[in-house]
């Protein structure tokens, strides 16, 4: 080209079009990619913004795949939770039949004498400091030596405590003591005074003496409530089982497990979960002592299960609101993404209407560019006309 010499006008109309065809093409490839922005040369500011807003929107994306397992870790949790509240439920209606049915193992219950667990023993019956009760089931004995600030609690502690000795438990019923034997055994009841006052200890419970100390003679194993008492074990290993099962994707926040989950993607907004053991143990329930052969056993049981209960439906509320701040901020991700990207697509999309606009305008440009350079190639063929 530097060896040819154009015209003026005709490297002017050559120029132009050139300048049309590059606007063309820049125009095509908007038209075709659908950017306006599409490398650092068009728009370095828009280009590298955009690109920043589609990175972030890209990262906080593939957070929340991490974050929709943790939704339903949580709902596998309460699912868990739910089915373990029926369990107990049950387990407790398993307990209250035993209570409703007959035994026929030694019990006894004294005359209402208005005591309660506060009652103090030392002068509410003339039953005075340092004089011991003794309690026996016919074989094996405890003996609990009354102070002048013993209660009644601390007389049903000690008797119940002697799991290993002697077979009677003791317990507060309607403002009277309830002697009951474990097994097929007699209850005894003696006294031993230290201050030399003559006491009746029967009176003094509102019991009656069979002679010899005893008040209830050997009895016999209740078969109903040694079945009430194996339905209640099994129950309880369904429980054992079903807490071990309430798991997603290997974590059980039931089994011990915790889960941290992060919300953003420098791992600066995250929610700690604390996993809880609701096995059989986790939540206090024991097996059924005695084979429920006492009603001390069985009300002990279903103090643990309405405990159990109510531990269930606190961790339920509490995993409940661990799932709605999950969820929420799931949406929140959700739409914060929409914003990035469409702050990005702001900065770098093509308006299709405009860009179409454009094509049309260029090509007839360019149409009329070439009219133009041929017009003015037009003088310089003149000059072959005077050879």
């Amino acid at each position: 080209m530097s060896d040819i010499t154009l015209s003026s006008s005709v490297r002017n109309n050559l120029l132009a079009l050139q300048d049309t065809a590059d606007l063309l093409a820049s125009t095509q490839e908007r038209l075709a990619t659908g950017l306006k922005v599409n490398s650092a040369l068009d728009d370095p500011t828009a280009f590298f913004t955009a690109s920043s807003l589609n990175a972030r929107a890209s990262d906080l994306n593939r957070l929340q795949d991490f974050v929709g397992n943790a939704v339903q870790t949580l709902r596998a949790a309460d699912e868990g939770i739910e089915a373990l509240t029926n369990l107990a439920e049950a387990a407790e209606a398993t307990a209250r039949q035993a209570l409703q049915s007959s035994g026929t193992t030694a019990r006894v219950t004294g005359t209402v004498t208005n005591l309660t667990t506060s009652t103090v023993f030392a002068g509410t019956s003339s039953i005075a400091n340092n004089d011991e009760i003794i309690i026996g089931d016919g074989s094996e004995t405890t003996t609990f030596t009354v102070t002048a600030s013993n209660t009644v609690d601390d007389f049903l502690t000690a008797i119940n405590g002697n799991t290993d000795s002697v077979d009677v438990r003791a317990s507060l019923s309607g403002g009277a003591l309830k002697f009951e034997s474990t097994g097929t055994t007699s209850i005894t009841l003696a006294f031993t005074e230290d201050t030399g006052t003559d006491v009746d200890i029967f009176t003094a419970f509102g019991v009656t003496d069979l002679g010899s100390g005893v008040i209830a003679t050997a009895g016999t194993a209740s078969s109903d409530r040694s079945s009430f008492a194996t339905q209640f074990d099994d129950l309880r290993t369904q429980i054992d089982q079903l807490a071990a099962d309430a798991s997603f994707n290997g974590v059980n926040l039931l089994n011990g497990d915790s889960l941290t989950v992060t919300f953003n993607e420098d791992s600066t907004s995250s929610l700690g979960i604390s996993g809880v053991t609701f096995d059989a143990a986790g939540l206090g329930i024991t097996t059924a002592d005695n084979t429920f052969q006492t009603d001390f056993d069985v009300n002990a049981a279903i103090t643990e299960l309405t405990a159990a209960t109510n531990t269930l439906r606190s961790q339920s509320s509490t995993f409940g609101n661990n799932l709605s701040v999950v969820e929420t901020r799931q949406d929140f991700t959700k739409n914060l993404i929409n914003v990035l990207e469409t702050g990005a697509a702001n900065l770098t999309l093509a308006d299709t209407n405009e860009e179409g606009a454009n094509l049309l305008a260029l090509q007839t440009r360019q149409q009329l560019s070439s009219t133009a350079l041929s017009l003015a190639s037009q003088a310089d063929q003149n000059v072959l006309r005077l050879f």
